[in-house]
């Protein structure tokens, strides 16, 4: 009786440990940020890094932790020898893997202190190893964002971590400065980022003061699911990479790993903007389309708008070459160009100067309208425009409202429509799904538009070309084959029979135009 009860209890035991193993070492994509939570932090005080110095190693092969490994080591010896401690510091943290972002530094070591469940203000170099290879796990999109998301949050209170409008400027603040400094025309600021953020967590917030990190994260899954990523892959990078510049011994240390990181070319996909040139006989006119507004657009839109080209490399060293081959897993590498196809304000505004310029376009197009008080609207096209009565588009259609809120409105296939010529049918162009009440109407004239019915006068258009180099040149030469053929068919020559017949000789004789002999022709 008692060995049956025994055997029972030691079954079990051995059941939960065995549930307790499974779900620590699972990879599958959870929802809930709680269930994050659970699964990334210690499930019991034992767990701590102190205490199982080969809980990081076990897991992996050594080979895949040798960078984690020798960063680990230099950074425990930076520590002793500049803040007198044994383990790793929030200063040696910050001063050698991320200089020049100490606000990203401090959000993660806090994040890794708090999952490691340290009693110190320092990380033991296992419990910092151990971190380092949980963050390097996480490769789903949505993990990393509801990660990102978590890490910028407010101290946990009782009804559990909340996220504030200013945390999540600084968030995005964080994510816009990393793609900038390593856009690939060089370092870029726009001077209406702050405005471009202001939209961004208005629309978020709706003039709330907290939010559950659970909302602000499906928020940015539903209007802009690539936008915080980069600040994952670009944390990765530094940690898997830090360890080569850390090596070389020199007290220009952290000058050469700036320098190092600029000429390894790391890209994260933001649009090259087609600039007017500086010089000229007029100021350059500044286009609707700023920096910041390519930059939310990138991470709002599908990857089809900024598909990546070929990553290359300024320098030829072996640091270079490697550093770019562990990128092409983790980053997008070179971004497309947007070429401005048509602006209103310099070509003039009206459906067939917007014909002339957008027609015969390959690639997708992104359109901007701008209406009375400040209002600006995107239409995002995967395809060329076509005039016609029927509704078309791809499943990448979407249209978005940038100002005053920040929030894509629709998303999905044949919700785009342009008329200019079809009598009986709606004359103008519209996004929307419904054919009876469409989100964005622009009249036939050009110069009105509707916003779910709501009447603006249209102030300006924009529209630029998100596809690669050949469809802005098979345009040009479209344009200009039609160029040729009015210029041929504008002389025509006839014979003489046909002159006979002709509806223009009849009208010269009626004018008085005297009648030729053949043989004095």
């Amino acid at each position: 009786m008692g060995n049956h009860q025994s055997s029972k209890r030691d079954s079990s035991m051995k059941s939960e440990k065995g549930g307790t193993t499974g779900s620590g070492n699972g990879h599958h994509r959870k929802k809930s940020i709680t269930k994050l939570m659970m699964t990334t932090g210690s499930s019991s005080p034992t767990t701590n890094g102190a205490d199982s110095p080969t809980a990081a190693t076990n897991s992996k092969p050594a080979s895949q932790l040798l960078p984690v490994e020798k960063l680990a080591k230099i950074l425990t010896q930076k520590t002793q020898q500049e803040e007198s401690v044994h383990g790793v510091g929030l200063a040696t943290f910050s001063k050698y893997l991320f200089p020049r972002y100490p606000v990203l530094a401090e959000k993660l070591f806090k994040h890794f202190h708090t999952r490691a469940n340290s009693k110190h203000d320092h990380l033991t170099s296992n419990a910092f190893k151990q971190q380092c290879d949980k963050l390097f796990s996480i490769l789903d999109d949505d993990t990393i964002r509801d990660n990102m998301v978590m890490m910028f949050a407010d101290d946990h209170c009782e009804s559990g971590p909340t996220m504030s409008p200013d945390g999540m400027k600084v968030m995005l603040m964080c994510a816009y400065h990393v793609s900038m400094d390593h856009y690939s025309e060089g370092p870029q600021m726009c001077l209406v980022i702050s405005k471009t953020l202001k939209s961004v967590v208005d629309s978020c917030f709706h003039t709330k003061m907290q939010l559950s990190v659970q909302f602000v994260s499906h928020w940015l899954e539903a209007n802009c699911p690539r936008l915080i990523t980069p600040l994952h892959r670009y944390a990765v990078h530094s940690l898997a990479t830090s360890y080569r510049s850390l090596e070389i011994e020199g007290p220009s240390l952290v000058a050469e790993k700036q320098e190092d990181d600029e000429s390894e070319g790391l890209e994260l996909a933001t649009p090259v903007l087609e600039q007017p040139p500086p010089f000229g006989d007029k100021p350059p006119h500044p286009h609707l389309l700023q920096m910041s507004m390519s930059w939310l657009l990138a991470g709002a839109l599908p990857p089809l708008y900024s598909r990546p080209q070929k990553a290359h490399s300024p320098t030829n060293s072996g640091v270079g070459l490697t550093s770019i081959a562990f990128l092409s897993k983790f980053l997008c590498s070179v971004p497309s160009h947007w070429i401005n196809l048509y602006d209103s304000d310099e070509m003039g505004l009206g459906a067939n100067r917007f014909l002339h310029h957008v027609l015969a376009y390959k690639g997708a197009t992104l359109t901007l309208l701008k209406a009375e008080g400040g209002s600006i609207f995107c239409i995002a096209a995967p395809c060329e425009w076509k005039e016609t009565h029927v509704y078309w588009g791809g499943e990448e259609s979407c249209c978005f409202q940038l100002f005053p809120k920040f929030a894509m409105l629709e998303k999905g296939s044949k919700m785009l429509y342009l008329n200019t010529s079809v009598r009986g049918y709606p004359l103008g162009l519209r996004a929307g799904k419904d054919p009876r009440a469409p989100i964005i109407s622009v009249e036939g004239g050009f110069d009105k538009l509707q916003f779910r019915k709501i009447p603006y006068n249209l102030q300006c258009i924009e529209v630029w070309g998100c596809g690669d180099q050949s469809s802005r040149e098979v345009q040009l030469d479209i344009k200009k084959w039609q160029v040729k053929e009015a210029e041929r068919q504008r002389c025509v020559k006839l014979s003489a029979a046909d002159w006979l017949d002709h509806p223009d000789r009849y009208l010269l004789e009626l004018a008085g135009r005297p009648q030729y002999h053949q043989k004095q022709n």
